[in-house]
C-alpha cells in the first residue's frame, strides 16, 4: 500500500472570505495560527502575495528548527491561495527539491466562509520505504499525512478562534 499524498480539512468561520484570504495570502500572518510556523519574511510590503512571489518561513517542531523558501502558485482574492515549498534547510533554505504544496480554498457562505486547508506531499520521487522511515523519525512515529492532518486541524481551529474574536 502506498503512502497518502494529500490530506485536507475544513472549518466554517464567521468572517468574510476576502478578509480571511487577505490575511492568509500574507504569509507573515501564519504564525498566529500554525503550530509549527514561527515567522515568515517577504520582500514585499505588508499585503497579500501574488503568483510568482516568494517568501521564507521559519519553523519549529520540538527542538528541531528549519527554514523554507516557498513560491506562490495561486492567489485569487477571496477564493484561493497556494504555495509550494521549493527549498529547505536547517538555518537557510539551501536544499532545493520538491517538498510540499499548501493550499487554502475559501467558499463564501454569506456571512461565513468555509476554509479548506490542504497539504500535498510533493516528494513523489522518494521511494515509499524512504519516506516511511524519514517521516517516522521527524514526526516521532507518524506518517507525514497523519502528522499534517493534526496540524491542519490545529491551524484551522486557531484561525477560526482568531477571526471570530475579531482580531
Amino acid at each position: 500500500m502506498g503512502r497518502t499524498m494529500q490530506v485536507s480539512d475544513s472549518v466554517v468561520i464567521k468572517a468574510a472570505a476576502l478578509a480571511i484570504w487577505e490575511q492568509v495570502a500574507d504569509p507573515r500572518q501564519m504564525p498566529r495560527w500554525s503550530p509549527e510556523n514561527t515567522e515568515a519574511r517577504t520582500q514585499s510590503p505588508e499585503r497579500p502575495l501574488a503568483v510568482g512571489e516568494t517568501f521564507e518561513g521559519s519553523n519549529r517542531r520540538g527542538p528541531a528548527t528549519w527554514v523554507t523558501e516557498s513560491v506562490v502558485i495561486e492567489s485569487e482574492p477571496a477564493r484561493r491561495f497556494a504555495f509550494t515549498v521549493r527549498r529547505i534547510g536547517p538555518r537557510s533554505p539551501v536544499l532545493a527539491g520538491s517538498n510540499a504544496t499548501w493550499s487554502y480554498d475559501f467558499e463564501d457562505l454569506g456571512s461565513m466562509t468555509r476554509v479548506t486547508e490542504t497539504w500535498t506531499d510533493d516528494r513523489r520521487g522518494w521511494p515509499d520505504w524512504t519516506a516511511w522511515l524519514f517521516d517516522r523519525i521527524v514526526t516521532r512515529g507518524r506518517s507525514f499525512a497523519d502528522f499534517q492532518r493534526l496540524n491542519i486541524h490545529r491551524t484551522l481551529m486557531a484561525m477560526k478562534d482568531d477571526f471570530e474574536a475579531g482580531r
